[in-house]
């Protein structure tokens, strides 16, 4: 039963439903993420790796040959029951030139601290045409300290894509309304009550941060979107072939 309940709550965690609201301090950034990433799973196929993959929460939207978990070691968090199939040295990834079909990276291009370098590598390790699905926070706090190093417009990553040998296929900005100040609260709130005690943080976060995801939900049926503040940057884009 335990075991249950655990595993009803960490889905929760990473791709949240109507439990969700209650029980996840993240509701917002969490639901908009997995809903971008999902809308554009289609996109990805055959050989896939996953960059900085974690525990792969996203590893079932796909339809794939080969998918592979890579990870840098040295890290703002613990590797501890990850799923990570390799590790790399945070330059260079350890793959020959043309060994992937897609690949997708979540949540990690703000801890790059050479952007360039990593999107080159992106390039050289996908074959001509390969898709890359990217996302990474516009509108968050400072997070995995001291690995936390940028924060990019819509526009930057248009830039560093397109001098980099990609082209752009789709943009999302996730959670482009009202929510995104429900969710920093909560997540000013988490910093402010979170501890090592889960119990504790599920009491807080169904107390107190519950409520404001159910009143951002609501709000967000009546007020207007505004494209020029949002969470998250969720983009695909695709290698050109003969950059």
């Amino acid at each position: 039963m335990f075991m249950r309940l655990k595993h009803i709550y960490l889905k929760h965690q990473f791709e949240p439903g109507f439990l969700g609201l209650f029980i996840n301090p993240f509701y917002f950034a969490r639901k908009g993420l997995c809903s971008g990433v999902r809308s554009f799973a289609g996109h990805l196929f055959g050989n896939i790796l996953d960059i900085g993959c974690g525990k792969k929460p996203y590893k079932h939207f796909f339809v794939y040959e080969k998918y592979v978990g890579m990870d840098i070691e040295q890290s703002g968090h613990s590797h501890k029951n990850e799923d990570i199939d390799v590790y790399y040295d945070g330059r260079t990834f350890p793959f020959p030139d043309e060994s992937f079909d897609c690949a997708l990276s979540s949540q990690v291009f703000e801890h790059v601290f050479y952007p360039d370098g990593f999107i080159k590598e992106i390039n050289r390790i996908l074959k001509p045409n390969g898709m890359l699905l990217l996302t990474v926070p516009f509108v968050w706090d400072e997070h995995e300290q001291p690995y936390d190093f940028a924060r990019y417009t819509s526009f930057a990553l248009k830039h560093i894509f397109e001098n980099n040998g990609f082209q752009i296929v789709e943009f999302n900005k996730s959670m482009n309304d009202v929510r995104v100040i429900f969710q920093i609260i909560n997540a000013f709130i988490f910093k402010l009550t979170a501890n090592s005690n889960s119990f504790w943080n599920l009491l807080m976060t169904f107390l107190f941060m519950a409520p404001f995801n159910i009143l951002g939900e609501i709000c967000s049926k009546i007020l207007p979107k505004n494209d020029d503040l949002y969470l998250d940057n969720i983009i695909l884009v695709r290698k050109i072939a003969n950059a």
